[in-house]
């Protein structure tokens, strides 16, 4: 029975997100908002299979949304310097 009032949950929260749709892009920005939608529904299944209430908090979407994002964050790596000291055409560069 419970399932269905998690339905109807996530529903209302993508009703909500289509009629506002500057709303959701503040919150996910460039991810890809049914993967979003299914990661919410998973974290509402999950609440209530421990227990707990299948409404989510702003902490709890929020954190769907860091584990939507820090995949993406990782990729994105920064040159690394691996010695201190550079050599270059124009003679060694201590980077100190």
């Amino acid at each position: 029975m419970k399932n269905v009032d998690i339905e109807v949950y996530i529903s209302n929260l993508i009703n909500f997100f289509e009629k506002n749709p500057n709303d959701l892009l503040v919150l996910i920005g460039d991810l890809q908002k049914d993967e979003f939608y299914v990661k919410l529904k998973e974290r509402a299944i999950s609440n209530f299979e421990k227990g707990q209430d299948y409404v989510l908090t702003k902490s709890q979407i929020v954190d769907v949304v860091l584990g939507l994002k820090l995949p993406i964050i990782k990729e994105e790596k920064k040159p690394y310097i691996e010695k201190i000291i550079q050599r270059t055409k124009f003679g060694d560069i201590i980077l100190n």
